[in-house]
């Protein structure tokens, strides 16, 4: 992954103030850190698949804090068309009338429904992919990233970091590096009660919970709320999903999405004061201002040992996923779509 091999190169230092690359630096990191927030989308949307896609869930000893596994089927049951009785057969043929028509069943709902998409954009019932060709080759390249590369590696994480270990460090991640987008975000869209519940599991976890190695907000106190992001707070305010994206290195998007995933890495603190990734004269840093490319390095191997561990902890939801689906890319689109419009709608 070229990717993370070679950033200094890109990240040269001059002079005082603002660095010389601030937005190559940036979009760099932007893209990594989505990547690493966002790595288990392709396997969550496979679990939720319908049909022969769903696969069993991995049973941790050591509940992550995501989302909850209660979520109801995708797809839900169609109400019958009721049909007007036909004319009788002895009827002289002539024009066609009113009876013979179909009475369409009240306020049924498509599989798929985003109520803030505009008309234009997709026929009822199917996915706005207008750049489907470009989409199913990136969507390849990420597969076989992951085949060579990426599931390899797990495998052998795998074998040397105990599971309930990873199961904790995943916890970490959530309850303390994603933590304040979600704070955010819940206030953004007015949602004081769970920017609340954020603020305390995040305290509870942080202290309790050793850091946030274990998660006793929830599986004590019952602490829980819905993932948030700002992908979803621009939904709320009406701007449209736009054309389904895959890019290379990253999970299924939304062009909204993509949008809300960048906005997400500037709504996190640590990208400011714990590990900064770009210079300001004067600005709060943990770490020395001279130090700034050691923070960007840091910052890009925490988040390739994010997706290490979180595909380590996925390595079964992969099995048999090729063999199982005729057309696996439209099975990932669907999923992610329709887990999308319901975590909007909620």
């Amino acid at each position: 992954m070229s990717l993370l091999q070679s950033p200094a190169k890109y990240l040269g230092e001059e002079g005082n103030g603002v660095k010389s690359h601030p937005v190559i630096r940036v979009a760099l990191l932007a893209a990594v850190l989505a990547s690493s927030s966002g790595c288990a989308a392709f396997s969550d949307g496979l679990t939720e698949a319908p049909g022969s896609l769903a696969l069993p869930e991995v049973s941790p000893a050591l509940e992550l804090s995501g989302e909850p596994a209660d979520a109801g089927p995708a797809i839900a049951a169609q109400p019958e068309m009721e049909l007007a009785q036909a004319p009788p057969a002895e009827a002289p043929a002539g024009p066609a009338t009113e009876q013979g028509k179909e009475t369409p069943a009240p306020e049924a709902q498509d599989e798929f429904f985003d109520p803030f998409a505009k008309k234009d954009e997709a026929v009822a019932g199917e996915e706005y992919d207008p750049w489907e060709g470009f989409n199913s080759v990136m969507f390849e390249f990420n597969r076989k990233l992951d085949k060579y590369v990426l599931k390899p590696v797990a495998k052998v994480y795998d074998k040397i970091v105990p599971n309930a270990l990873q199961k904790g460090i995943s916890n970490i991640y959530y309850n303390d590096i994603h933590f304040g987008p979600r704070l955010f975000n819940n206030i953004f869209q007015g949602k004081f009660k769970g920017a609340g519940i954020e603020l305390s599991r995040f305290l509870i976890n942080a202290t309790i919970g050793l850091g946030g190695l274990f998660d006793p907000a929830k599986h004590w106190l019952g602490l829980e709320t819905p993932q948030e992001d700002t992908g979803q707070t621009l939904a709320v305010y009406g701007i449209p999903p736009g054309p389904y994206l895959v890019l290379p290195f990253l999970p299924p998007l939304t062009v909204r999405d993509f949008f809300g995933a960048v906005l997400d890495f500037g709504l996190n603190p640590v990208n400011y004061f714990l590990l900064p990734t770009f210079e300001i004269d004067d600005w709060p840093s943990a770490i020395a201002h001279k130090n700034r490319d050691t923070t960007t390095i840091i910052q890009l191997g925490r988040a390739a040992e994010e997706i290490i561990n979180e595909r380590s902890l996925n390595l079964e939801k992969y099995q048999g996923v090729e063999e199982a689906t005729v057309d696996l890319y439209s099975a990932v689109r669907n999923a992610y779509l329709q887990k999308r419009a319901k975590a909007i709608r909620e």
